[in-house]
């Protein structure tokens, strides 16, 4: 749906098929070759995307999602498309059915390991804004893709309220898209309202009334970042029930705000019972300042079954922010 309402409103984005054969997947591989991209067209809970740098890895995808059914009945059809070269960014904007309200750029970083090694998750950590948007790049995102998509669903008399979540590639050729969300993402929500200074609810419930035409945001200057704490073993099989402490310590780093999102209270403890458990979130007056303060809150922990990425925001390290 998504590729087809972007060729329908001519916004940028990767060549591609649509499949629900799996031979007629493969030989499209075959033909295409690789570097390609193998996703399912249902949701997967931001698993379902394969960057397949070699043909057996392409291959091995279709075999799994559509085959094997890792991720049930999304992969009954396939998604095959190009792979670009670039810098990738989420860029969220509201919708109000007839326009849209930029909200603001970050940076996900999807692999399990350092060095974005690994396979994919659901995001192990985040930081806004992202360097690779600038101030161009962001109304090259709006006037490309996200203003073309409202104006076309509208003129298909099927007009979208809500959060669009826009996963960019940032070319030499400017900003194609990569897919759709009609969400917040996750981690990126968290520090995207780290940093906004504005009241959320009256903005949220002007594009539900079609007023957005009406609302002007305020942002905070400084940067956020969130690390994300998992259990050990994910994104594959962990122990759940572990018991997490130092969280009391951790929230006391300044700048530092500890969420949760697979906890539980279990006999006056908090025990891990998901794959990504906690996300220790950090504002700062620089990029590496909220990282250095995430870090140490990270530090503070006392929950041996669980692990992170040490390398969060690296391209910003790289850029000397």
């Amino acid at each position: 749906f998504m590729k087809d309402m972007a060729s329908k409103a001519g916004i940028p984005t990767a060549w591609y098929g649509r499949f629900t054969d799996m031979e007629q997947a493969k030989a499209f591989i075959r033909a295409k070759g690789a570097p390609i991209v193998v996703k399912t067209d249902g949701l997967a809970a931001g698993k379902g995307v394969v960057v397949a740098m070699a043909l057996d890895e392409a291959l091995a995808a279709v075999d799994s999602m559509m085959g094997d059914k890792v991720f049930g009945d999304a992969g009954d059809e396939l998604v095959i498309e190009e792979f670009l070269d670039g810098e990738e960014c989420s860029f969220f904007a509201l919708c109000d059915g007839a326009t849209a309200l930029p909200l603001a750029a970050a940076q996900d970083h999807k692999r399990v390991g350092d060095g974005d090694t690994g396979p994919n998750t659901g995001g192990m950590g985040a930081y806004s804004p992202t360097p690779v948007v600038t101030p161009e790049i962001q109304e090259r995102i709006m006037a490309t893709c996200i203003l073309p998509l409202v104006r076309t669903m509208a003129a298909e008399g099927k007009p979208y309220t809500g959060v669009l979540f826009a996963g960019i590639m940032v070319t030499n050729a400017g900003p194609k898209l990569l897919e759709y969300n009609v969400r917040f993402g996750d981690p990126e929500c968290q520090v995207l309202m780290a940093r906004l200074k504005s009241d959320l609810l009256p903005v949220l419930l002007a594009g539900a009334e079609g007023r957005l035409n009406e609302v002007t945001l305020e942002w905070h200057d400084e940067p956020a970042l969130v690390v994300v704490m998992a259990a050990r073993g994910y994104p594959g099989s962990y122990q759940k029930n572990t018991v997490i402490g130092g969280l009391d310590a951790a929230g006391a780093v300044e700048g530092v705000t500890v969420l949760h999102a697979g906890t539980a209270l279990k006999d006056g403890q908090i025990v891990a019972t998901g794959g990504r458990v906690l996300g220790i979130t950090a504002i700062g007056a620089t990029v590496s300042e909220a990282r250095e303060r995430a870090y140490e809150a990270v530090d503070r922990l006392d929950w041996p079954q669980g692990f992170c990425r040490r390398d969060i925001a690296w391209r910003a390290m790289a850029r000397g922010l």
